[in-house]
């Protein structure tokens, strides 16, 4: 057992995940969602991945910026340069308290945006999406609380899926200052 998502094909090796199969980016539904669980749980535990991915995402590919990198981007060899050059351990992520989520956002640079959820709809609908959800599933609050997500770049709705984006580092890089 890996201790990862058991919808994306892979094998672990100590720090080191291989995914078998290339990762649907395209943001066309459920497929999307999931390989951004698989990636978000990876580097939150600090786990370095070799993974390929396809399809276009019709988002700002710049919201994945804080998730490894592919070894392949068809079609979108720039946005492949500026995802490896501004990827780092710890650009965003969420901690969690009692009836709230503090999210660290550094995906701009020379920013650095800390939110805190404590709103119970928004910090429902953020622990519910750490699964990928259907949008229609969600209730009105939660519909709500998706948009203002989204809005702030947390969350990926596309496809009519929704999935968090914020990792909660369980592994940080020795020494963890070099962040």
């Amino acid at each position: 057992m890996s201790g990862l998502p058991g919808s994306v094909p892979h094998r672990r090796s100590g720090r080191r995940v291989e995914v078998a199969v290339a990762l649907d980016l395209s943001g066309a539904g459920r497929a999307t969602a999931e390989a951004v669980r698989f990636l978000r749980e990876c580097q939150g535990l600090g786990l370095a991945v070799s993974w390929r991915a396809t399809g276009t995402p019709p988002y700002d590919p710049g919201m994945l910026g804080h998730l490894p990198p592919p070894a392949e981007l068809p079609g979108a060899a720039d946005v492949l340069a500026s995802w490896r050059a501004g990827h780092a351990h710890g650009v965003l992520y969420h901690r969690r308290g009692p009836d709230f989520v503090a999210v660290l956002d550094r995906r701009e640079r020379g920013t650095a945006v800390r939110l805190t959820l404590d709103h119970p709809a928004l910090h429902a609908t953020f622990l519910r999406l750490l699964e990928p959800t259907p949008v229609a599933a969600l209730d009105a609050a939660g519909r709500e609380a998706l948009g203002l997500l989204t809005a702030e770049r947390l969350v990926l709705s596309s496809g009519g899926w929704a999935v968090t984006l914020p990792p909660r580092i369980r592994q940080w890089p020795v020494p963890c200052t070099a962040i």
